[in-house]
């Protein structure tokens, strides 16, 4: 039963990097509050190459409301502000010279639904992706070769439970965040 072990936490070291990839999108949803995560899918054009923020320069939350985004090279300054303007986050980023503050707004009714929708597409995409990860271990129990149809049965239980154990983590992640984008 070696390899019906393997293959279930096979499974669920996959399915794992599906929730950690829905929790990666989602933190990059604005959700009223200053948070550097929104900034994380942002790349800027820094001397002929596209590196993320991140790696050109700081970000950090002074209060709830503000981001502040310390460039490390000055000659960053003006490519992150572009970067930002550019991207659809629907932030005005304001230069001051050495750092650029962005006042995150309160989102309104209607980008609040926008948000929630956006967080329920990128819930379905982790849903498939388990799914996807089931029918993969599924095909795999059966290609084991020397047991038997319980045992096959058995093993198709256990993928079946691990797969219910990761939607409900799928959609406990989503619910967080859609309280976050609601409250």
């Amino acid at each position: 039963m070696a390899d019906m072990k393997h293959i279930q936490s096979d499974a669920r070291a996959k399915m794992g990097k599906a929730i950690e990839s829905l929790e990666s999108n989602l933190g990059v949803l604005r959700t009223g509050r200053a948070n550097p995560g929104i900034l994380k899918k942002i790349v800027v054009d820094y001397y002929g190459s596209t590196m993320p923020i991140d790696q050109v320069a700081s970000i950090t939350t002074p209060d709830a409301r503000t981001l502040v985004i310390t460039p490390w090279d000055r000659g960053a300054l003006n490519p992150i502000e572009k970067a930002i303007r550019d991207s659809d986050l629907g932030l005005n980023p304001n230069n001051k010279g050495d750092t650029i503050f962005i006042s995150v707004p309160m989102l309104t009714e209607e980008r609040r639904k926008e948000m929630v929708k956006n967080a329920k597409n990128y819930a379905e995409d982790a849903r498939v992706a388990v799914r996807n990860l089931r029918k993969h271990a599924l095909d795999e129990v059966k290609k084991i070769e020397g047991i038997g149809e319980d045992d096959v049965k058995r093993g198709e239980t256990d993928v079946q439970k691990i797969t219910d154990e990761f939607i409900a983590k799928v959609d406990a992640v989503l619910q967080k965040k859609e309280q976050e984008i609601l409250g």
